[in-house]
């Protein structure tokens, strides 16, 4: 199986990540970006040239198709998702992917920046690679393998499994999705519409990683309300709502951070601050893998910032948002489909990693909409970042791993 899915899943890597798919989290249309149309038409298309006829996109952007069954047998559907969308927090414009053959343990620097550098010292799971080819980009932009590594893998097994009609499966199911990255990957996803008894999804990173637990989240924002005028004549009266916030930032517990914290610790993170001296908001989120300690850090927060904005005589405005909640909630109730991805990663020469996602996801939100979806390692690493990258051979396990899958449903039925 190798030789044939080595040039085919780096080509098609190749050509994705150089579609600038970047989503805007501040947008209010959906897709948040059209440009993420561009790669969701021509993977729909691609599909159809595979042979895969009911390929389509639907009117919010998501593309379906089916690999037909092979099989005699009652199998259930079974899908593979990916999204096509890349992180707002790097730009993902005129990507220029290296391929660097037969990695041999030195340093890598991009050449378009040689202030980055990736270091095996630095970066374990590379130093695991040698021998591997390694795709990064240039060193400009990040890569864009969080999640084209998992669109490009999906796409070879189905091709694999069109010209290899003898590999007896049930019918697979496959789903592309824009704006995962801004939280909103499944808003308008149609689980029956889509008719898998469960899915997984192919965003995940080190060879072997099987992830069936993630985070419970929420989004919290909490706006301070000051009182301006002019600095001149101010005293007695001015209420600075910039120092107030700064003040609540300046409480939060240092070891509830997310850059102190990991395992199955949860965290608070405030990553927006908007405003001015009348009004300034801080937007944090908020992550457990336990739900009902969400409540218990919300009102932690509230705490903090009621004491902060008393200090100043200001004003305090929350709003909590529901994000997604942990997997694991729905997937111990379907312990088959955890069972059949153990499986395959063995039957692809593997040991199984199993670890809980600090993150989340199109599969947290989907297992709570009806479709239990774990998570299967794409080969995806230091995400979001000019220094990401991914193993050729990691996809190409990948794509095995999705081919054994569709054996195994089809043997257990």
């Amino acid at each position: 199986m190798a030789g044939e899915l080595m040039s085919a899943v780096l080509d098609r890597f190749i050509r994705y990540v150089q579609y600038d798919t970047q989503a805007d989290e501040s947008s209010t249309s959906y897709p948040s970006t059209d440009k993420q149309l561009v790669l969701l038409r021509d993977l729909a298309a691609e599909l159809r040239e595979l042979g895969l006829h009911d390929a389509a996109i639907d009117a919010h952007g998501y593309v379906t198709a089916t690999v037909p069954p092979t099989s005699r047998k009652r199998v259930p559907a079974i899908g593979f998702i990916a999204h096509v969308d890349t992180s707002p927090e790097v730009s993902g414009a005129n990507v220029t992917p290296i391929v660097h053959r037969n990695y041999d343990g030195r340093d890598l620097v991009l050449p378009d920046d040689p202030s980055a550098i990736l270091r095996a010292a630095d970066c374990p799971p590379l130093a695991d690679r040698i021998g591997d080819d390694i795709v990064t980009a240039s060193g400009r932009t990040l890569l864009g393998a969080d999640n084209k590594a998992g669109v490009a893998e999906i796409v070879t097994a189905a091709e694999y499994l069109l010209a290899h009609q003898d590999i007896p499966h049930g019918p697979i199911r496959i789903a592309f999705t824009p704006d995962e990255e801004v939280g909103r990957g499944t808003k308008f996803f149609d689980v029956a519409a889509f008719g898998a008894s469960c899915a997984y999804t192919m965003d995940g990173s080190t060879r072997g990683d099987l992830e069936c637990e993630s985070f419970s989240a929420d989004a919290m924002t909490i706006t301070f309300v000051g009182f301006n005028t002019h600095p001149g004549y101010a005293k007695g009266t001015l209420v600075n709502a910039i120092k107030v916030a700064a003040d609540f930032i300046h409480r939060l517990p240092r070891e509830m951070a997310p850059e102190t914290t990991e395992g199955y610790e949860g965290f608070v993170h405030p990553y927006v601050l908007q405003g001015g001296g009348e009004r300034s908001s801080v937007r944090l989120i908020i992550r457990d893998f336990r739900t009902a300690a969400l409540e218990d850090k919300a009102q932690m927060l509230e705490r903090l910032a009621h004491e902060a904005a008393s200090h100043y005589g200001a004003r305090v405005e929350i709003a909590i948002e529901e994000q997604y909640r942990n997997m694991r909630e729905v997937l111990d109730h379907h312990p088959q489909v955890v069972e059949y991805a153990r499986e395959a990663i063995h039957r692809a020469g593997m040991d199984v990693r199993e670890r809980p996602i600090r993150g989340g996801t199109d599969g947290s939100r989907l297992a709570f909409m009806g479709l239990p979806t774990p998570n299967i390692f794409a080969g995806e690493h230091n995400f979001h970042s000019r220094l990401e990258w991914v193993s050729v051979q990691d996809m190409e396990k990948a794509v095995e791993v999705i081919v054994h899958l569709a054996r195994i449903w089809e043997e257990r039925a």
